[in-house]
């Protein structure tokens, strides 16, 4: 799944917020996370614990990884609770 794009579509900050996904900043990227979406399979958390740890709050900080590793762990998220806009406009 393509954590950049909703139905195929670019997301934005301002869909993300109107569909009650929370913002998690960071440097270069900013992560979205939907609880109401979200399904627990926990493939963000077993991706990468430096990023995504449920025992943490904030449980997302999108700088304990690297740009490109975020992305990857995102995009591996079935159900859509997790998308992520770039900084770089890319």
């Amino acid at each position: 799944m393509d954590g950049s794009k909703i139905n195929d579509k670019q997301v934005t900050e301002e869909v993300l917020l109107e569909q009650g996904y929370r913002k998690y900043s960071g440097e270069d990227l900013d992560i979205y996370y939907s609880k109401e979406i979200c399904a627990h399979i926990g493939n963000c958390v077993l991706g990468n614990p430096e990023v995504f740890e449920v025992g943490r709050r904030p449980w997302i900080i999108a700088d304990n990884g690297g740009l490109e590793e975020d992305i990857r762990v995102i995009n591996t998220c079935p159900s859509g609770a997790l998308k992520y806009i770039r900084k770089d406009g890319k």
